[in-house]
């Protein structure tokens, strides 16, 4: 079977960034330790300049992706998740504990993907 444009992406992203899960994994656990957020989101992005969220990683030769780290209040505030889904968000979030949400930008696409926080593809 031929995997979807959504599914290369996926598998594209998830090699390129398990060197640093457990970076993001460790940031993800300071925004519930600290109550910042129950809902924090990883901007995953390929654009030279994205004024959203904390910088975390910047591309380089050894990633095309950028990451940064915000939450869910943040996208609801800035308009990129609409006010009024909210609650939806919330009911198909899942355990930060587990997953890993990350928003991620390439092209004109954008959309959110849950990557477990620790398993690493072959």
């Amino acid at each position: 079977m031929i995997p979807t444009d959504d599914a290369r992406i996926f598998l594209q992203l998830q090699r390129d960034i398990a060197p640093w899960l457990h970076m993001l994994g460790a940031a993800a656990d300071t925004i519930l330790d600290q109550d910042v957020s129950r809902y924090p989101i990883f901007i995953t992005h390929r654009l030279e300049e994205l004024e959203l969220g904390i910088p975390l990683l910047q591309h380089d030769p050894a990633t095309p992706w950028s990451v940064h780290v915000s939450t869910l209040e943040e996208l609801a505030t800035k308009r990129l998740v609409d006010m009024t889904k909210v609650d939806d968000f919330r009911r198909v979030y899942r355990d930060p504990q587990a997953f890993l949400c990350l928003f991620v930008l390439d092209g004109q696409d954008a959309r959110f993907v849950f990557m477990p926080r620790h398993s690493v593809p072959s």
